[in-house]
């Protein structure tokens, strides 16, 4: 039996909920969870080079089957010896199915049994989607971990709708898992979808679980749900996913939503929030958000973190990094983007430990308070 490209090593619970500390084992190196993973996009983490990435603490990073499919094109990065070459990236790399751009950036589509019509939001053209092309996509650039093709409805879209979309999309899970032609060097996921419907995701959860895929995402959240609503999703959805295997919430980022999701039993996040806000001159820091554009910093000499140890806090002020976006230096939104990547997975680091000491809550409690955030978003914590 050919050995599974990804293992998951589940090293302790944590007492009081129920955070797991562990690693993830890939072609690429071993990763401690619960872990942060940077949005690369277009093989690029957006105005940062890979050895920044490695020096900030990243292990693997994130790219989109849809955008280099349709630039420039899954053949030339085989070509090129695959998407770790073709990025100059040698840790870990995950790869989605392209089915949320699909849904998300096409106007029109057409859904069938088959697959997605619909046309390229870059050019107009017609093309289509499908489990088995997704995976070739896929299996063509080289990544470590995949993604099954699923649909993503939004989350306040009728229940016999979503039923609908579950059964289809484990169809297609089924359909990509007979389609991937390297188990042994990449590691497939299922994704659990079903809204906001308890039933629904035991449902999915059952029919994934039962097809064994080697690590399991949970999709259609941080999709216009609340946060009470997502942790309610995630208490009872993360329990029906195997404890032997990793669980990965896709797309979602705020410092307060990864701590509730590894609270919840989650070990894997990704979200292209902290260098989005970051090119709009939002920060991160300790003592919360703030938007570094602002007047009150144009003689703040202090650094942007006076707790964090980055490049950025390190060399520069919140003066000058204003100064930068006020004079459209692209200089200010690389040292941001650097912080809040660095200041999210430090956030991680710290919250591995607090499950290694078994105050996960104290933690919570202590930055939360510091940072500024609303309790009531927590449910039954």
């Amino acid at each position: 039996m050919t050995e599974p490209a990804i293992k998951y090593r589940l090293l302790k619970k944590e007492k009081h909920t129920g955070a797991r500390l562990g690693e993830i084992i890939t072609p690429h190196g071993t990763f401690p969870t619960p872990m942060f993973m940077p949005v690369g996009t277009q093989a690029t983490v957006k105005s940062l080079a890979p050895e920044e990435l490695e020096e900030m603490g990243a292990n693997i990073v994130l790219s989109n089957t849809y955008h280099l499919w349709l630039r420039p094109g899954e053949e030339i990065v085989e070509q090129a010896g695959g998407l770790h070459r073709f990025m100059n990236w040698n840790k870990g790399i995950l790869t989605d199915s392209g089915g949320f751009q699909v849904f998300s950036l096409a106007k029109i589509r057409d859904i069938t049994e088959k697959g997605v019509h619909f046309r390229s939001h870059l050019s107009g053209e017609k093309l289509f989607l499908s489990p088995e092309k997704a995976i070739h996509i896929q299996n063509s650039l080289g990544a470590d971990i995949m993604m099954s093709f699923d649909e993503c409805p939004p989350f306040f879209e009728s229940y016999d709708y979503i039923k609908k979309s579950v059964e289809r999309t484990s169809r297609w899970a089924e359909r990509g898992l007979k389609a991937h032609l390297n188990p042994e060097r990449q590691g497939l996921f299922g994704i659990v979808q079903g809204g906001g419907h308890q039933d629904l995701r035991q449902l999915s959860a059952r029919q994934l679980v039962a097809m064994d895929f080697p690590g399991y995402s949970i999709g259609g959240l941080s999709v216009g749900e609340s946060k009470t609503e997502m942790n309610h999703v995630l208490d009872f959805t993360t329990p029906l996913l195997p404890e032997n295997k990793p669980r990965y919430l896709m797309g979602v980022g705020s410092a307060d939503a990864l701590i509730d999701g590894v609270i919840r039993g989650v070990d894997m996040f990704d979200c292209v929030l902290p260098t989005r806000i970051a090119r709009n001159g939002t920060c991160m820091t300790s003592h919360g958000r703030i938007v570094i554009k602002n007047a009150t910093y144009a003689r703040d000499f202090s650094p942007l973190d006076d707790r964090c140890n980055c490049y950025t806090c390190r060399n520069f002020t919140r003066a000058y990094l204003r100064h930068l976006f006020k004079a459209d230096e692209t200089f200010g939104l690389r040292l941001a983007s650097y912080h809040n990547l660095y200041f999210l997975l430090h956030l991680m680091q710290n919250v591995r430990q607090a499950i290694k000491d078994d105050h996960l809550l104290e933690f919570r409690e202590a930055f939360f308070e510091e940072y500024g955030f609303n309790k009531k978003n927590a449910r039954n914590f």
